[in-house]
C-alpha cells in the first residue's frame, strides 16, 4: 500500500474488494464509498437481509485503520458510545476509558434500535469530529467515518431518527433487492464462507488521508455550486415539503459531486455529478406536508421533480 495513491485508484481498489462479496451493486459500491473520499456519513436503509452491515464491515475492512462495530439497542447507554470517565481507588484518579466511536470507522448497527438520548451522543462527534466527555473534549481519529444501519420496516422496539441526526449523514443509500446471478453468487459464496472477514485491507489510513485531501482538490466551478444551490432552494418551494433541505444539504450535494468526480478519476466536476448524487443527497433531508405523508408520497418523487425542473449549467470549466 502506498501513501501517494490517486483518489481514482484509491476508489477501484476498494471497491474492486467490496465487490468479492458485495455482488451485483457496484452503483451501491459507489455511492458508498463516495461517502467515505468525501469525508461524509453514510446511512445504508433497507429491508433486513439485504447486506447492510454486511456493505459496512467490509468498507471497514477493507481500509487498514482502525474499527469498531456498535450493535445499538434500547439499554444501549451514551457511555457507551462516547466513553466514560472511571475512578481508581489505588491511586485516588480518574481515568478515561473510550467508547466505541473512537475508531477510524464506526459502524452503527440497527441505530435506530438506541433510544434518543443515545442516539443524541452521535451529534457531537458526527458534525465536529471531537468527544465532550465531563467537560473535556478529545478528538477522534482521522479519517472518522460512521456507517449507520436501520430497517425501515420493522418499528416495533425502534426509534425514529431525529432530523438533526439525519442530517448529519452526508447521504442515505439503499441496497435493493439482487438480480437472480448476482443472489446465486451471493450463496456460493456464503457456501464457501466468503464474507467480511475473509477480506484484507487494500488501502492503509496515510493513503486514505491523501486521496481525501485530493478529492478536496477537485476543482467546481461556480455554475456547478450555483446549480446545487438551486437544486436544494427548490427543495424548499416545492408544494409538497414542508421543509427542505438546509444550507449543510447544499454544502453535502457540492462535496458529494467532487468525491464522485474524484471516484472517475477526473480533476473537475460536471453537472452529471450533482444529479447522480442528489437522490442521496437530498431525499433524507425532506421533511413532506402532512397532505403530502397521507397520500403516501415518497420524498424521492420530490428530487425526481425538483431535477426535471432545474435547467442544468451547459458546460463545466475543468481545473487548470
Amino acid at each position: 500500500m502506498s501513501a501517494t495513491i490517486p483518489p481514482g485508484e484509491a476508489y477501484r481498489l476498494v471497491a474492486d474488494n467490496l465487490q468479492k462479496v458485495i455482488h451485483g451493486k457496484p452503483e451501491v459500491v459507489r455511492l458508498a464509498l463516495t461517502a467515505l473520499f468525501a469525508e461524509g456519513h453514510l446511512l445504508i436503509e433497507d429491508v433486513p437481509g439485504l447486506g447492510k452491515t454486511t456493505l459496512a464491515r467490509c468498507i471497514a475492512r477493507s481500509i487498514d485503520a482502525s474499527w469498531n462495530r456498535i450493535q445499538f439497542t434500547p439499554d444501549l447507554l451514551p457511555g457507551d458510545i462516547t466513553g466514560v470517565m472511571v475512578y481508581h481507588q489505588g491511586n485516588e484518579t480518574f481515568e478515561f476509558h473510550p467508547g466505541g466511536i473512537f475508531a477510524n470507522v464506526v459502524v452503527a448497527d440497527e441505530i435506530n434500535r438506541g433510544t434518543p438520548k443515545t442516539q443524541s451522543a452521535l451529534l457531537e462527534v458526527m458534525a465536529e469530529r471531537r468527544v465532550t466527555v465531563d467537560s473535556v473534549t478529545r478528538a477522534v481519529p482521522d479519517p472518522f467515518l460512521v456507517i449507520g444501519t436501520q430497517n425501515p420496516i420493522e418499528m416495533e422496539g425502534t426509534y425514529r431518527l431525529p432530523e438533526a441526526q439525519l442530517d448529519r449523514f452526508l447521504m442515505r443509500i439503499e441496497i435493493g433487492y439482487p438480480d437472480h446471478d448476482a443472489e446465486v453468487r451471493i450463496v456460493l459464496g456464503d457456501t464457501g464462507r466468503i464474507g467480511p472477514d475473509s477480506l484484507s485491507p487494500v488501502i492503509d489510513v496515510p493513503a486514505l488521508r491523501n486521496a481525501i485531501a485530493a478529492v478536496r482538490s477537485v476543482h467546481v466551478d461556480p455554475a456547478i455550486s450555483s446549480y446545487a444551490v438551486k437544486l436544494v432552494a427548490a427543495t424548499r418551494e416545492h408544494t409538497a415539503v414542508r421543509y427542505g433541505a438546509s444550507p449543510r444539504g447544499s454544502i453535502a450535494l457540492v462535496r458529494a459531486a467532487r468525491a464522485f468526480a474524484a471516484t472517475d478519476g477526473r480533476a473537475f466536476t460536471t453537472p452529471d455529478d450533482v444529479k447522480e448524487v442528489a437522490m442521496p443527497v437530498l431525499v433524507h433531508r425532506l421533511i413532506l406536508t402532512p397532505d403530502a405523508e397521507l397520500s403516501q408520497r415518497p420524498p424521492s418523487s420530490v428530487v425526481d421533480e425538483v431535477l426535471a425542473a432545474t435547467p442544468a449549467p451547459t458546460a463545466s470549466i475543468p481545473a487548470v
